[in-house]
């Protein structure tokens, strides 16, 4: 006869059975997870090694080439802007070592600098556009209009390209001396601008900024300045507005002009003037600007070219 005593026997020992079988099968299993994550590791250690020094050599060879254009580019802008003058116009974010390098590669083209012009980060404040507006309104010297477009870039492209640029119908000057300095001093005491030596107009201007903003009001930002430019260009013989990479993306002021057929169609580009190669196209541009042409130089997604074509 079956006692209760080997039914708790048989129960027990299936039990233990089913608990053993359970804690072999997990370890075999884990054992066998743990091995693959660990041929994965390798794997992607592997991948990571490949891929830096990967980049470390597009590295070598960028700063070889960076050292290659500095080195010719004097040569290949050599007299492509014999007698003509040029003005800075910079934001605070533009690095003073683009202008410095530009300043060099413009000499060699035989350009003139007339002078620089710094807007400071109120001049494309959304905040600040009314009393920019209002400025730009109540400044203007007598017998200059100012564009009939109501945003305030092309209000202050209007001013300003009347005081800073040469009238490229006549070759006269817009304003006279003491006019472009009243106008300077009060945009300089609301803190638009930041006045340095005098500036002479010139007959062609190079917009110089730094690359896309990363504030919520970036996109703002960048529109004022792209339409300031795109003004400056229509008041001008020429303009270049050149940055570094970062201002072609979508809410940097390249990207915002490339994305304006309109403006695109006068105004030129360069994405990376932080290159060598940029520095140089931002030149070629300022020459083609002279010649009635204009284009999107860079190595951005929406660039034509890297550099304009050469003329022989």
């Amino acid at each position: 006869m079956i006692s209760l005593r080997y039914h708790v026997v048989s129960i027990a020992a299936v039990f233990l059975a089913l608990a053993l079988g359970v804690v072999l099968g997990s370890t075999a299993i884990s054992g066998r997870l743990l091995s693959g994550l660990s041929s994965n590791r390798d794997d992607l250690g592997r991948q990571v090694s490949d891929l830096q020094a990967e980049r470390n050599g597009l590295r070598a060879r960028l700063a070889d080439a960076d050292i290659f254009g500095a080195a010719v580019g004097p040569r290949v802008v050599s007299g492509a802007l014999r007698g003509r003058t040029v003005a800075f116009v910079t934001t605070t974010d533009a690095n003073p070592a683009d202008r410095d390098v530009l300043t060099g590669l413009l000499n060699s083209a035989g350009a003139t600098i007339t002078g620089e012009l710094q807007l400071t980060d109120a001049f494309t404040d959304p905040s600040r556009s009314d009393q920019l507006s209002e400025l730009c309104t109540r400044l203007l010297p007598a017998g200059l209009r100012l564009p009939t477009a109501s945003d305030v870039g092309t209000l202050a492209g209007g001013l300003l390209g009347s005081l800073l640029l040469i009238n490229p119908h006549n070759g006269k000057a817009q304003a006279t001396s003491a006019e472009t300095t009243a106008v300077l001093a009060g945009l300089g005491d609301g803190g638009f601008v930041r006045v340095g030596p005098q500036m002479l107009p010139a007959q062609l201007v190079v917009v110089l900024t730094g690359g896309a903003g990363r504030d919520n009001s970036s996109g703002d930002r960048a529109g004022i300045l792209a339409r300031f430019a795109t003004q400056l260009d229509r008041a001008s013989a020429g303009a270049v507005l050149a940055g570094r990479p970062g201002s072609a993306e979508g809410n940097g002021p390249i990207g915002v002009v490339r994305a304006d057929t309109a403006a695109a169609s006068v105004l030129s580009t360069v994405d990376d003037v932080s290159t060598a190669a940029g520095r140089v196209a931002t030149v070629l541009a300022l020459a083609e600007q002279a010649q009635g042409r204009a284009g999107r130089y860079g190595t951005g997604g929406n660039a034509q070219a890297v550099v304009p074509a050469i003329q022989g």
